[in-house]
């Protein structure tokens, strides 16, 4: 089983577009999916219109294998499930702090479903704390996605400046650029120079309107539209991830 989780320090990259359609390639390339809402927004669950189950606070996070698999709910599309944001997560930190091994708390509740799903995609709030160490901590791989502008390219310095403190893996760090416009002159000039310092995926999401239409549409992009440019794009990005053997390969009759 492979964890691959979505991850920025700062809000509004697209994070959960990124994690929903990464999801949804992966169910269709014939892998178990369980796609995991960390963010209390919930975004994640809304674009599968998926309700949380009442019973889910911050803390069933904490419960093992048995009580959150009753949580998990089923989508509309084969082989991928939903696990939705549960209320209280916003206090998950504080929860975190009390448990012993509270950096990696999560990492066996996760690991637990080895042998229910091939692929785990989480989709993670934006900031540093107890939560966000666990993720790094039980994540195979941490998919970064950057704006190409000055700001955004400074919190990705500041994460690996947390990793290097930390003692954390580094290498399991991938930044993408996205939502990209290379229309705008900073744009390409950020892509040029920060791409020669970085491990960068090669794959660049384009800003488009077509990702905004997942709100009114709930549903994946590559789900409606997949030969649109973004749609072209979030394929990419899942089969090169695929070619760096980030989701593994599995070849069976559910397979493209």
């Amino acid at each position: 089983m492979k964890i691959i989780s979505l991850f920025s320090i700062k809000g509004g990259v697209g994070k959960t577009a990124a994690a929903v359609n990464l999801a949804y390639f992966s169910a269709l390339r014939g892998y178990q999916t369980l796609l995991v809402d960390l963010d209390a927004q919930g975004s994640a669950e809304y674009y599968f219109r998926v309700s949380p189950s009442r019973k889910a606070r911050g803390k069933s996070l904490l419960k093992g294998k048995k009580f959150l698999a009753a949580l998990i709910r089923e989508s509309d599309f084969a082989w991928l499930d939903i696990l939705p944001a549960a209320q209280g997560l916003r206090n998950i930190d504080r929860r975190l702090d009390r448990e012993s091994r509270k950096r990696k708390r999560l990492t066996s509740v996760l690991k637990s479903f080895d042998d229910s799903y091939d692929h785990i995609i989480v989709d993670c709030p934006p900031h540093f704390g107890l939560l966000s160490e666990n993720v790094f901590n039980f994540s195979d791989t941490l998919l970064v996605p950057v704006i190409p502008t000055v700001l955004s390219t400074r919190t990705l310095d500041q994460l690996y400046g947390f990793f290097e403190k930390q003692g954390y893996e580094s290498n399991k760090i991938l930044p993408f650029f996205s939502m990209v416009d290379m229309r705008k002159r900073l744009h390409r000039e950020m892509i040029e120079s920060v791409n020669r310092k970085e491990n960068f995926l090669n794959t660049m999401i384009p800003d488009s309107s077509e990702v905004e239409r997942m709100g009114v549409t709930r549903m994946p992009l590559l789900a409606y539209n997949e030969r649109s440019k973004a749609g072209v794009a979030f394929t990419n990005l899942g089969l090169e991830l695929e070619e760096r053997d980030c989701l593994g390969w599995k070849s069976n009759e559910n397979s493209w």
